[in-house]
Parts: C-alpha cells; sequence; structure tokens
C-alpha cells in the first residue's frame, strides 16, 4: 500500500514558486486523499514521504500536522498514520439508535450482550429513583454500523413498566417496541455528557486500544414525568464529534437557516 500511495503522488515540490514546502506538501497530500485514498487507509512515513519529495522531515511533519488538526489526517499511537475517518456528528436527540443509523444512509447493526432481569443495584435504583433490589431489565449491546462498532450500550427499565419483556427476542430497536408494545414513547430526557478513557471489555467490544478516549452518555428518559429508561453508552470518541445548536433565550431560530451536516451524516 505504501509503495501504491508513492506512485499515487506524482507531482512535485517547486522550490521557485515562493510557497513554503511544507504548504506545497499539504496540498498535495491533501488532493491524494480526496482523491485516490480511501478512509482507514495508511499513508508512507515521514522518512519516505521525505525522500520522495526530496525534503526534510520537519517539513512533511508540518504538513501532516496541519492536515491532522483539520482531521483530513489521524495518527494512532505506534501505528502509524491514516486517512481519517469521517466522524458522525452526535446530535442528542430522544431516537433510537436503529433510527439514526438508518437517518445517516447507513446499515445498523446490534449484538446483545446480555438482556436479562436483575435486581438494581444501588447505583441503577438510585439513578431510576426506584429501590435498590427492585427488579429492572438490563438490556447490554454493541452497536455496529456498515459491519463496524461504534458504542457499547447499556440500558436499565423497571420490570414493572415492561411486562413479559424477556419472554420475546431483544428488540433490534429498544425505543420502537416501547412505543408500540408498552405504548411508552419517550418524551424527554436528561443527558450527562464526559469524556473517559476504554476499559479493557469496553475496548475489545469497540475494537480500540485500552485507554482510547470515549464519550459517556448517562441518560434519563421520561414518559411525562415517570422515569422509564436509565441508559449508559460509550462512543468512540474517533468516529463521533458532538454537534450542539445553540440559541439565545427569547430569540427565535431563522426559517432559513439548516443544521450543518458534518460529513458521514
Amino acid at each position: 500500500m505504501t509503495e501504491q500511495a508513492l506512485r499515487g503522488m506524482q507531482e512535485t515540490i517547486d522550490a521557485g514558486t515562493g510557497v513554503a514546502k511544507h504548504l506545497q506538501l499539504q496540498s498535495i497530500l491533501r488532493r491524494f486523499v480526496e482523491e485516490q485514498a480511501t478512509a482507514g487507509a495508511a499513508i508512507p512515513s515521514e522518512r519516505l514521504l521525505a525522500d520522495h519529495f526530496g525534503v526534510a522531515r520537519m517539513t512533511v511533519r508540518q504538513a501532516i500536522d496541519a492536515l491532522v488538526a483539520d482531521e483530513v489526517l489521524e495518527r494512532v499511537v505506534g501505528l502509524g498514520t491514516f486517512v481519517a475517518r469521517p466522524k458522525l456528528d452526535l446530535q442528542v436527540k430522544l431516537t433510537s439508535y436503529s433510527e439514526e443509523m438508518a437517518r445517516r444512509g447507513m446499515v445498523p447493526d446490534a449484538r446483545v450482550l446480555s438482556f436479562e432481569q436483575v435486581g438494581a443495584s444501588r447505583l441503577v435504583a438510585r439513578e431510576l429513583q426506584i429501590d435498590p433490589g427492585q427488579p429492572v431489565v438490563r438490556f447490554r449491546r454493541q452497536l455496529l454500523a456498515d459491519g463496524e462498532p461504534m458504542s457499547v450500550d447499556e440500558n436499565f427499565i423497571p420490570a414493572v413498566h415492561v411486562p413479559g419483556m424477556l419472554d420475546e427476542e431483544p428488540p433490534t430497536s429498544l425505543y420502537r417496541v416501547l412505543s408500540e408494545r408498552y405504548g411508552m414513547v419517550m418524551e424527554w430526557g436528561e443527558d450527562t455528557i464526559e469524556a473517559t478513557a476504554a476499559s479493557a471489555s469496553t475496548a475489545r467490544l469497540l475494537n480500540v486500544e485500552l485507554g482510547a478516549p470515549l464519550l459517556k452518555i448517562q441518560r434519563h428518559a421520561y414518559v411525562s414525568r415517570t422515569m422509564v429508561d436509565y441508559s449508559v453508552s460509550y462512543y468512540r470518541a474517533d468516529r463521533y464529534k458532538l454537534w450542539v445548536p445553540l440559541q439565545r433565550p427569547g430569540m427565535r431560530t431563522p426559517r432559513s437557516y439548516h443544521p450543518h451536516r458534518h460529513q458521514g451524516s
């Protein structure tokens, strides 16, 4: 792949143009990524690029640093530099994962890790505002899009709200089942979002390295004033960016306004 990539970079750096060499190389690499490379593909090492273009490694590093900052390339410690995969805009909505991925034109899938009734731990009981030990349905899944792991989700639902749920196969769309079978349409919710590092078990499920950055989202979802779902989700930080629309209190959004959609949405 490295030799093929170098053959695809036919342009040369002209010292007589007055344009800094690292800026010329930056443009060459950007065009290569946009026109020839595929997401996730490795690019040649700094040494090979320096030899190929006849420049110093510092020049190559400056060009690559700029493209990493622009999210055109991404560095993976110990492995090299790769064409960046587009990050999905993580819009905070009360929709199911399958609905959200379908909206993006991606094929959603899920691997069920657990679907069982357990007694609420003290933590879960506190979050759901129920008594410790009260039965809850625990539904933990590895969620994928186009075959690639994207997040690990764990939902806790008071069993009293979903009688007979465990008698059926695990749902492919949790919120759809809650709506269609139990008449519970999520009306509002609260999310807490924070950065965290991948534990050993989560890293394996998300196909990332131990300690890799993740987005952790804890959600409390309500029907009217009743909390019916508490969930904890771990999203790959290399595949998501958080998109939050802002509006000044008392101001109306112009009708002509269309939220910017990031690449991949």
